[in-house]
């Protein structure tokens, strides 16, 4: 892969919410660079340019990061950690996508930094929309500092 911008960061481990995420990225036109990496070690190794992706440089990371909270081999709330404590990643927009519903996973998650924690619906139709909207939003409305 070359060091192209990249617009959405997606870090899940279910292959049917990849399936799912990426058809309604793609059928609503939302972007056309999107990286899905499977576990957070991979998620840090692809943001911070080190490991499997020490070719790719730092300055072309995402526009927004899609997260899950359950992964393997690091759970979404240490990448998280990792990411807001960085002055270097600090500013990238982090929206939690997860299924998990728990208080302390939402307290936490705000407390570490993200920008916005979304349950994942478990209706087809509602999470086309639900993502759809994220991609609107995050890709088109909003306005991020310039680095």
């Amino acid at each position: 892969m070359t060091d192209k911008r990249i617009e959405i960061l997606l870090v899940e481990d279910n292959p049917n919410d990849v399936e799912l995420t990426l058809h309604a990225l793609s059928e609503n036109r939302l972007s056309n660079h999107i990286e899905v990496v499977r576990d957070g070690e991979e998620a840090l190794e692809f943001i911070f340019g080190t490991g499997a992706h020490s070719h790719r440089s730092m300055d072309h990371g995402p526009k927004v990061i899609l997260l899950d909270l359950k992964l393997p081999k690091v759970d979404g709330l240490e990448v998280l950690r990792r990411l807001k404590s960085d002055l270097r990643t600090k500013t990238i927009p982090v929206v939690i996508l997860t299924s998990s519903r728990e208080e302390r996973d939402i307290v936490e998650s705000y407390k570490l930094g993200v920008n916005s924690y979304i349950v994942k619906p478990v209706d087809f139709e509602q999470f086309t929309e639900a993502v759809r909207n994220l991609g609107l939003y995050w890709l088109l409305l909003n306005q991020p500092p310039t680095l």
